[in-house]
């Protein structure tokens, strides 16, 4: 039995309750939540949040517990399937209340799961960290994943349902964008937009003002290949305004 190491007692209420703070660290989480030989940690987890929904407690407690049910392998097909049983003997008011705390605690689960069903194939590359480097040249949440910056410089980019990057002009080396998943827009300054589908490529000649991005209910991705060149470097413009956006369809 591995003991696990708990200071959350000792943190809140070392000072006001020492004995309470040492039973709950060093007791419950330190030796009750490490018998995996007796109860594996997700039942453990399981028959916790349904005590807690049980007992109408809805506070901080409950969202712990479902946050280390998630942690410790419980879906969110499974808390959906155990709070819908616990309706009919614990009430429906009280499953009412869990849904509302499990939906933000499996929320993430949930748009990966819309993520990679409209990416499709193009979910095979790593999606990468939020694009926080560029965040101020995105309107939206975009992430990267440079798949390599020798010789080439290769880059997963994937947007959220209606996100988009500012106008911008790629100067002396231009850009080549192979469309992997979802749906999304290409757009040249003075010309339409181009739909964007898996499959789809676009040259981007150097020096030519344009942008693109996710279509407004579709997860988009594409590999962005910058063109080699001497002296290559982007230059960012305004957005592109939401008035024009909108009217893409």
């Amino acid at each position: 039995m591995k003991k696990q190491k708990v200071t959350a007692g000792r943190e809140a209420l070392g000072k006001f309750a020492p004995q309470f703070a040492e039973l709950n660290d060093d007791i419950l989480f330190g030796e009750v939540w490490s018998r995996e030989e007796k109860l594996s940690p997700r039942d453990r987890s399981l028959i916790t949040v349904t005590a807690l929904m049980t007992s109408g407690i809805f506070d901080n407690s409950l969202k712990f517990h479902m946050e280390k049910a998630k942690e410790n392998g419980l879906s969110k097909e499974e808390i959906a399937e155990t709070l819908t049983q616990l309706a009919f003997y614990s009430g429906w008011p009280k499953a009412w209340a869990a849904f509302n705390i499990a939906k933000e605690v499996w929320k993430e689960e949930e748009s990966t799961n819309v993520m990679k069903s409209q990416l499709g194939s193009g979910a095979v590359f790593p999606v990468g960290e939020k694009n926080d480097a560029f965040a101020q040249y995105f309107a939206g949440q975009s992430y990267l994943k440079m798949l390599t910056t020798k010789g080439v410089g290769i880059g997963n980019v994937t947007f959220e349902p209606g996100c988009r990057n500012n106008w911008h002009i790629h100067h002396k080396g231009g850009q080549i964008l192979l469309v992997t998943g979802g749906c999304g827009y290409y757009q040249e300054w003075g010309k339409e937009a181009q739909k964007l589908q898996p499959g789809d490529v676009v040259s981007i000649p150097a020096e030519v003002k344009h942008w693109h991005g996710a279509a407004k209910n579709s997860w988009f991705s594409h590999l962005a290949v910058e063109v080699p060149a001497d002296e290559a470097s982007n230059e960012w413009l305004e957005p592109m305004a939401d008035e024009d956006y909108e009217k893409l369809r």
